[in-house]
């Protein structure tokens, strides 16, 4: 009787400490979806853990800027783009065109995600209703229509909270699905040592790899949806040790869970030769390997990081105009209805067409660095205003920290060009 009682007490503590996570559910459910799966699927089983050196800068530098812009919005009480637009000098300009620069590269990606989440649907009804396989193309196109609708349904009639408590569920099966796969196939200690020493892969398609990893690590996206989202959380200046905790503990996360899914590719597919160029190549490869319980969890792992950035991305130009407009977010406004019915339709372009859903995943995330270093350089100037801070000074090493994430973002822009140069 008294273990069945502690259990419980165990689990009522997990639960309770899953529940109580805060905003950074929302940075886990933008850096975290299909694009991040696939890019880090892709990286694994071509390159082995040669890029694990990009993912961790990626990560260290998006849990500086969750923290300055969540902490910007908690002492004056701003939001980001709102603040650019009135106290910079090209701030408007600035705002604008970082709207239109996420809002494309997110957008780009939502086409990737529905096309394999739907993929994904697809394979598992297959399993167990064979008679569907002459009509894949229709069943997919009918399940991406289903999910769109689902989700734009939970939109209308959400709030914060809901929203919150929809990606605590999806990211809590995405982690562990993909963290237990990791015990069950892992690469070399000295792959992983040999991972954290900065190259980069020779080969063709080296360079867009490198911009996909930080588009998708290093997402605008969640840096400048997290003043809205600490808002809608009822955080005030009083949180802000609570606020710190909470963009370490998602950039953490983030690392972990990214590094796991890369590690998985690379120790069930570097080694036996099977780069992954379709979605699906992953049932074919990692079955003889992992067997079927390995591969239901990391199948189950993907489909969760898909659903999970569904929300955030239905979100994020609503986001970003209310933002602009006012600092505020009213999602029952006919302007949250219609941008984010624009954006259901747009997910649906890779599923209709029938386009490689794991290679526009690629090439959307490169969209994602080019409005990095605005972003960055925006809020390094904000914060170092001492009469908007109110007396909040902000430390050498978090300056320090900005500059080097500006250089970096810059280095990697410069890249992305390159590599869509190459592939165009």
């Amino acid at each position: 009787m008294d273990q069945t009682k502690t259990r419980q007490s165990i689990l009522k503590k997990l639960i309770a400490l899953v529940l109580a996570f805060g905003p950074g559910i929302f940075a886990i459910g933008y850096t975290i979806g299909t694009g991040s799966v696939t890019s880090m699927i892709v990286a694994g089983s071509t390159y082995g853990m040669q890029l694990l050196w990009v993912l961790l800068l990626s990560c260290f530098f998006s849990g500086i800027l969750i923290y300055v812009y969540g902490n910007y919005t908690l002492i004056t009480g701003e939001t980001a783009l709102f603040a650019f637009k009135k106290h910079l000098k090209w701030g408007r300009l600035m705002a604008i065109l970082i709207i239109i620069g996420i809002a494309f590269g997110q957008w780009n990606s939502l086409m990737g995600i529905m096309g394999i989440s739907a993929n994904i649907i697809y394979e598992i009804f297959a399993i167990y209703a064979p008679q569907i396989t002459p009509y894949k193309y229709e069943t997919v196109i009918g399940i991406a229509v289903v999910v769109t609708a689902i989700f734009y349904v939970l939109l209308l009639v959400g709030k914060y909270t809901f929203f919150e408590k929809i990606l605590v569920i999806f990211v809590t099966i995405m982690g562990l699905s993909f963290l237990i796969s990791l015990f069950l196939v892992y690469p070399l200690p000295s792959e992983i040592v040999q991972g954290l020493v900065p190259s980069i892969p020779k080969v063709a398609g080296g360079k867009m790899l490198v911009a996909a990893f930080v588009g998708t690590t290093m997402a605008a996206a969640t840096f400048l949806s997290r003043p809205l989202f600490v808002k809608g959380k009822g955080w005030t200046i009083k949180n802000l040790q609570e606020q710190k905790k909470d963009a370490i503990v998602a950039a953490t996360l983030v690392f972990l869970i990214s590094a796991a899914v890369m590690a998985v590719a690379c120790g069930a597919l570097f080694h036996q030769g099977k780069p992954v160029t379709q979605v699906l190549d992953m049932v074919n490869t990692l079955e003889p390997v992992a067997g079927k319980f390995a591969l239901t969890l990391f199948f189950f792992g993907t489909l969760s990081a898909g659903l999970s950035s569904i929300f955030p991305i239905l979100l994020i130009a609503p986001i970003l105009i209310s933002d602009f407009q006012s600092g505020e977010l009213d999602t029952s406004s006919r302007q949250f209805k219609v941008i984010t019915a624009f954006a259901c339709l747009f997910a649906l372009i890779v599923p209709v067409f029938g386009s490689n859903p794991v290679e526009m995943q690629i090439v959307s995330q490169i969209f994602n660095v080019f409005v990095l270093p605005l972003v960055v350089i925006g809020i390094l100037f904000l914060i170092n205003n001492k009469n908007l801070m109110k007396g909040y000074k902000t430390s050498i090493w978090i300056n320090i920290a900005l500059v080097l994430a500006f250089l970096f973002s810059c280095v990697i822009s410069f890249n992305g060009v390159g590599a869509l140069l190459e592939y165009l």
